[in-house]
């Protein structure tokens, strides 16, 4: 196998790496009587291979490897490989006590480690597209006494050696997930924990073909999930043994990444998941993020948030303002009786007959955002920048259309919604029809009354649930008398309510999820859809 190069050159799996007696002569202790330099010669093959050899599992480091080195419980120093030999400075070592060596993937600690005070640090290993990194641990044969600093040790592998089958469509990287991938260190009683970290991400290098990695003791797994970094394709990896130290797996294990996610037909600016809106199975795709209006700019335009958790939430009247809360119907278009601004705010009413925004024929007002007066609704209207830039693209729900897809949709999951938390935003999680459930696990779906705590997403995790087709629909609060409350979220329908100063809405906080209805000057959240053309 013709692997690319490393920066971890370690004994893996079967084999042992013997740390030598370096025949240099004795460092003198620095001046305050702490530190001690300590030199360790590699004697394990030549030291000069640069690959991993995936017939035997055996590894050898090069310049620039780092080892970790504890005593008495505490990190005290590291030492680094200088092309010959391993040298570094160690910090007060314990008297009459064996050093502690550790080799971490020479991938960079999430803690920031401090000589004599640091016990734990961690390590991710997920990236595995440049190197292989191999985690090993051992105690010296010798104990330490002022003056010593040559040490032997044996470094044991703490980790297992697999091989994978790729087969992908993508030029992209291949991650497969399920996988312990962490590793804390705990210098204290030399243990080392495994751990997962997100979704269990191990990325492999691109390409279809044999591929290696390094995986952690872990318990057997059943089949999972598998997908291209770049988000456009996803697959399934096969069944993955029980994986113990020194583990050395030479059966592939199958991972197919072959299923576009990102399919041509997408419109430009809409996430990929497909959503059925009625009985007749009609769907369409939401757009990939909340509605703006960017009224500082010279000539002002509509655009959609560049991320889903993206707002602006409340702010000043006026109309060189960027906003996205929006009385019902202000889409700027002008029947020729009455027409509303993006701008328009509360105290706009149509003093003649009382009633709130909404498509008038100048005498009534009990129009939906449908049919003849279908150009009040934003996205018929307007051309959205960064969502094709054309008008008649995009579209509002009706009041039906949002009922269908957060309480009536039958999906193979059963998964329709679920509160959360996306990167540090409240909101509602909408899943599309095709989602699986091992993409990523959520609690207390379909639950209206579950607080949105339930789930906390990370951005990385977001990453992979949108590129799977998933919706979020932050709480950006409303624009009313009595100020923005950014512990809800609204998002209005094109459906008026029988009563000409009313229309329905999705309402949601911490504690509900429900379709009402409200005054129309109230300034709410605008999502807009696109169809899914069969």
């Amino acid at each position: 196998m013709n692997m690319k190069k490393i920066s971890i050159f370690v004994t893996v799996l079967a084999f042992l790496v013997a740390l030598t007696q370096c025949k240099k002569e004795q460092a003198t202790p620095a001046n305050d009587g702490k530190n001690f330099d300590i030199t360790l010669d590699i004697k394990s093959g030549n030291g000069t291979r640069m690959d991993v050899n995936t017939s035997t599992g055996e590894v050898t480091y090069e310049t620039g490897d780092v080892i970790y080195v504890a005593s008495g419980g505490t990190f005290i120093g590291t030492l680094t490989h200088n092309g010959t030999n391993f040298a570094g400075t160690i910090t007060n070592p314990t008297v009459g006590e064996p050093l502690d060596f550790y080799f971490l993937g020479n991938v960079t600690p999430a803690e920031t480690l401090t000589a004599g005070t640091t016990t734990t640090c961690s390590v991710v290993i997920s990236d595995q597209t440049e190197h292989l990194p191999v985690i090993e641990y051992a105690p010296s044969n010798e104990t330490y006494n002022s003056g010593v600093t040559t040490f032997t040790a044996h470094l044991l592998n703490k980790c297992a050696l697999v091989k994978f089958n790729v087969t992908t469509s993508s030029e992209a990287a291949t991650c497969i997930t399920g996988m312990k991938n962490k590793v804390t260190v705990s210098f204290a009683d030399n243990t080392l924990t495994h751990s997962q970290e997100g979704n269990g991400v191990i990325t492999l290098p691109a390409g279809s073909g044999e591929k290696w990695a390094i995986l952690l003791p872990q318990e057997a797994l059943e089949g999972g999930l598998a997908y291209s970094e770049d988000g456009d394709y996803t697959g399934t990896r096969g069944a993955v043994p029980a994986v113990y130290e020194n583990g050395y797996f030479t059966v592939g294990i199958e991972v197919n990444v072959t299923t576009e996610v990102n399919p041509g037909e997408v419109p430009v600016g809409a996430i990929c998941g497909k959503f059925t809106i009625n009985s007749d199975g009609d769907q369409v795709y939401f757009s990939q993020g909340n509605l703006q209006y960017i009224g500082s700019a010279t000539i002002p335009y509509w655009k959609f948030a560049e991320n889903q958790w993206d707002y602006f939430g409340d702010v000043s009247a006026g109309q060189n303002v960027d906003r996205d809360l929006f009385g019902w119907g202000t889409s700027g278009w002008n029947n020729g009786n009455m027409y509303y601004q993006p701008y328009d705010t509360e105290s706009f009413w149509d003093s003649e007959t009382g009633y709130g925004y909404g498509p008038t024929d100048g005498t009534n007002y009990n129009y939906d955002l449908t049919g003849d007066y279908a150009n009040a609704d934003w996205g018929v209207y307007n051309a959205i920048s960064n969502g094709g830039n054309t008008p008649n693209q995009w579209r509002t729900l009706t009041q039906p259309e949002w009922e269908y897809i957060i309480f009536s949709r039958n999906t193979p999951s059963g998964i329709r919604y679920a509160k959360g938390i996306v990167n540090g935003v409240n909101g509602v999680i909408l899943l599309p029809d095709n989602w699986s459930a091992s993409v990523y696990a959520l609690n207390y779906t379909n639950k209206y009354s579950a607080p949105f705590n339930t789930n906390e997403i990370t951005s990385e995790n977001w990453a992979l649930m949108e590129n799977n087709g998933a919706v979020f629909l932050p709480a950006a609060g409303s624009r009313q008398v009595g100020g923005n409350s950014e512990s809800h979220g609204c998002y209005w329908s094109t459906s008026s309510f029988f009563s000409a100063s009313f229309s329905y809405r999705v309402f949601f906080d911490d504690s509900a999820l429900v379709m009402d209805c409200i005054d129309r000057f109230v300034g709410q959240s605008v999502r807009l859809v696109a169809p899914v053309e069969n």
